[in-house]
């Protein structure tokens, strides 16, 4: 894997964890703070989700990457994932094989 790719990956992975922490602080705000408490702790606004990505959205970059000379990398990939063709990839993975789409130009 390139070095962007592992960065892409990584970068990824810490947001998912920012992620997953504010929610468990939202959570434990909720949990923990009765009727009257609730005005003395702000709970912090989540950042507002990021729309699904649909398999026609994916489709339609690995389709222009794939024109741009980089098929055999979209295969790679997809065989990273578990998967012969995109259809069989399992959608909470789509960002991140974005991730790593997205990159192809650059390290070549």
């Amino acid at each position: 894997m390139s070095k962007m790719s592992d960065m892409a990956t990584t970068i990824e992975e810490l947001r998912n964890a920012a992620a997953a922490i504010n929610d468990a602080a939202n959570w434990l705000v909720e949990t923990f703070s009765s009727a009257d408490d609730t005005a003395t702790v702000p709970a912090t606004k989540a950042p507002a989700a990021e729309p699904a990505l649909k398999l026609e959205d994916v489709r339609a970059v690995l389709a222009e990457k794939s024109r741009a000379g980089h098929t055999a990398e979209i295969r790679s990939l997809l065989q990273k994932y578990g998967a012969d063709k995109l259809s069989k990839i399992d959608p909470s993975n789509y960002k991140a094989l974005l991730a790593e789409v997205e990159v192809l130009d650059n390290a070549t």
